[in-house]
């Protein structure tokens, strides 16, 4: 209906049009506020800490963190975010998107992830791992360092460029904890081919045994419990490892010689068969780590192209050593 240009749309279509934007503000108000809610949950889940753990490491009461939990927040203040950034041992991704999520903007520049405690006492121990991410860089294909509970140390360019189009996520990211990204991220079956029969229940088998030698390791019995919450993967623990096992044998679940593959987001790689290696050495023995490398081969159905990341096609960034601060820090 025609009106005035003046006097603008009657006051029945202004008001329609307030309850519209107000309702769709309402409903983005409400996915943001259950987001909030399950990035903290998941977090304190993961590490295997109830409430009143992390109420002990914030020096709050327990019904202060219940409500930040829920999200009866005031105001996020950076002080805030901060602390629960430490208290949940987030990593500098971690916690730039929980700055997202909560107040929807960057942490505070001078803020460095609490990554000390994870780096050895030991100075050499330091040194080495410091040298070990040129090694690392230096090396043409995806290739990264984990520990017994699968979290990343290290990762190298070519790995970052594998997974570089998988959305955050609060817990499953490939370079915080591998395991947990083939588990349970949404986008691990855009680049890992077969997802399920060849990823999920070979590393679910390997999980297995992990917790078997460790039972009281609470990284493990946090993936344990996370496993159990889906239906799918409780399953698969519980049925599909035994019936693979008993079909394939033990050795199947071995990482190193394993053949899988990826799908690669370089155009000239593609759907790419891979051999994962698997090796280590004193000193990240000592340390608890191991360097899983993807072997890339001919692209299934293609020619073999180059490899990506030489050649001057893609550009390198540089190793992305979690543990340690960059030199230039």
């Amino acid at each position: 209906m025609l009106h005035l240009a003046a006097v603008g749309p009657s006051d029945g279509l202004a008001r329609a049009g307030e309850e519209r934007l107000a309702g769709e503000e309402s409903a983005r108000g409400a996915v943001r506020s259950e987001r909030r809610k399950e990035i903290l949950r998941q977090r304190r889940e993961e590490l295997g800490l109830s409430q009143e753990d992390l109420a002990a490491r914030l020096r709050i009461s327990v019904r202060a963190y219940g409500n930040w939990e829920r999200g009866l927040v005031k105001e996020w203040t950076d002080r805030k975010l901060l602390a629960l950034a430490e208290a949940l041992e987030m990593s500098e991704r971690q916690c730039f998107w929980l700055f997202r999520v909560m107040v929807d903007r960057d942490p505070p520049p001078t803020w460095r992830a609490a990554e000390e405690a994870r780096l050895p006492e030991d100075p050499a121990q330091r040194d080495y791992l410091c040298d070990y991410a040129a090694f690392m860089e230096a090396v043409p294909y995806p290739s990264f360092l984990v520990d017994h509970r699968w979290d990343v140390a290290l990762t190298n360019s070519s790995f970052d460029l594998l997974f570089q189009s998988v959305r955050p996520h609060p817990t499953a990211l490939p370079d915080d904890n591998f395991l947990r990204f083939v588990l349970f991220h949404p986008d691990a079956a855009g680049v890992l081919e077969d997802h399920e029969p060849g990823w999920c229940v070979p590393l679910l088998a390997q999980f297995a045994s992990a917790l078997a030698a460790a039972p009281e390791d609470e990284g493990l019995r946090s993936i344990r419990q996370e496993v159990a919450r889906d239906p799918f993967m409780e399953a698969a623990y519980r049925y599909g490892v035994p019936h693979w096992l008993s079909m394939r044998g033990t050795d199947a679940a071995e990482q190193d010689g394993a053949v899988r593959a990826v799908r690669h987001p370089d155009p000239q790689w593609g759907l790419v068969r891979c051999r994962m290696v698997a090796e280590s050495s004193r000193m990240l023995d000592e340390m608890g780590l191991t360097r899983i490398t993807l072997i890339l081969s001919a692209p299934l159905g293609g020619p073999i192209g180059p490899v990506p990341g030489r050649g001057g096609a893609v550009h390198q960034q540089g190793a992305r050593l979690r543990a340690v601060p960059s030199l230039g820090e």
